[in-house]
């Protein structure tokens, strides 16, 4: 089985929980940035998993953009879902129903909230400024849910299409 981890990330933390997710899935795993990627044929795959940031209350347009295109090829495959956020439980689950249609949710064999960073090194100043201003960050914080990421890849694997 190949699976293609397709992703788009805005500061890296939707990237780096894409590299954990690959380590713990079984068979031949891509992993995919759609900002290197800008052609990409689902055709070699037999399952495919969706991954982005929230980042200003929605998922990056590339991954909107990439859904849109190719969501017919997305209902045939095995479908994950996930998404990189800071907030939990009904602001987070919201977030998640917002960013993916209903039918990829409705097909999708494992969804994943892994929670989220702000590494203010990676942060222009009017962004440190607005988290700062919003949720107080002063210093960076990582709230990856490293354990959801393996959850997710147990469920994922376990499922037999």
């Amino acid at each position: 089985m190949k699976t293609a981890i397709i992703f788009s990330s805005t500061h890296g933390t939707t990237e780096k929980a894409s590299q954990l997710l690959r380590d713990h899935l079984q068979g031949e795993v891509d992993v995919i940035d759609l900002k290197k990627c800008s052609n990409l044929s689902l055709s070699g795959y037999n399952s495919v998993i969706l991954g982005s940031s929230i980042y200003a209350g929605s998922v990056k347009s590339k991954l909107k953009q990439f859904v849109k295109q190719n969501q017919i090829d997305l209902e045939t495959k095995k479908l994950g879902l996930f998404l990189c956020c800071m907030y939990e439980g009904d602001k987070a689950n919201k977030q998640f129903e917002t960013a993916y249609p209903l039918e990829l949710r409705k097909l999708s064999v494992s969804n994943g909230l892994f929670g989220g960073e702000f590494i203010l090194a990676n942060l222009n100043f009017l962004e440190r400024k607005i988290i700062k201003m919003i949720d107080g960050v002063t210093s960076d914080v990582t709230k990856l849910d490293v354990d959801g990421i393996k959850k997710f890849a147990d469920k994922f694997n376990a499922y037999t299409a």
